[in-house]
């Protein structure tokens, strides 16, 4: 992700119902941004490979193969930022397309200024977690519990020196984390947003992923610990170099 305008950004759609994807294109070309749609998941993996785009717009019902399947691949192959937008409201869905990388979750049928808000919302989150050049005075290295974090490289490395891989949204999330420890941060602090649905736990599924690289007990935390109505706090000293 290099864009500082995510109003130039470039969106793939998923999307097999030529009339919905040509809703959602329109709806963002409004906005200035750059669209592509394919009507297969295999379309947008061959894509993606050849040039990540900054965000995929993703149906979970497609005519080849499962779209979770999609999002999983993406995550592995080509990551970027995930949208899954879908007719299916369960929520073992929705948390399991969380679980795997997705960065949020709309259904249809969708409003499309929400559409809109949610993308820009989601390119937003990712700018901020953008690795940028740092100079040699500038700490840019956490340490804290034996692990290391370069917020440069977005490279997190555990006690025996095993690099563990981080989407852009688990690094900025880790880093917004790090530079404010011992300090209780709201789900609203954590995602850098002032408008959000008081019921939506995406950011306790991207805490629940964090907690699993880093080797934290979701029963018992020692790193990302959960205060209750109120959000969470990261009990560790940091220092920086």
């Amino acid at each position: 992700m290099t864009n500082t305008d995510s109003s130039h950004a470039t969106i793939l759609i998923l999307e097999d119902d030529p009339d919905i994807a040509k809703l959602i294109c329109g709806s963002l070309a409004e906005y200035g941004f750059r669209c592509e749609h394919v009507g297969t998941g295999r379309a947008l993996l061959d894509r993606a490979r050849r040039a990540a785009p900054e965000l995929c717009i993703v149906d979970l019902g497609l005519p080849d193969m499962d779209g979770m399947q999609v999002v999983r691949e993406l995550q592995e192959g080509s990551p970027c930022a995930v949208l899954i937008l879908t007719g299916r409201n369960d929520v073992t869905d929705r948390v399991l397309g969380l679980e795997l990388g997705a960065d949020d979750y709309i259904v249809k049928p969708f409003e499309p200024r929400e559409l809109v808000a949610r993308v820009r919302s989601i390119l937003r989150r990712y700018q901020r977690a953008t690795p940028v050049e740092t100079t040699t005075t500038e700490r840019s290295l956490a340490r804290f519990s034996d692990w290391q974090f370069d917020k440069g490289r977005h490279a997190l490395l555990s006690p025996d020196q095993r690099e563990i891989n981080l989407s852009a949204a688990e690094a900025g999330l880790l880093l917004t984390l790090l530079e404010r420890p011992n300090r209780i941060l709201s789900r609203e602090q954590l995602l850098g947003e002032r408008d959000i649905d008081p019921f939506d736990r995406s950011i306790d599924v991207r805490i629940s992923r964090l907690r699993r690289k880093l080797e934290d007990d979701p029963h018992d935390p020692k790193l990302i610990k959960t205060v209750y109505g109120a959000g969470y706090l990261f009990s560790a000293q940091v220092s920086w170099e």
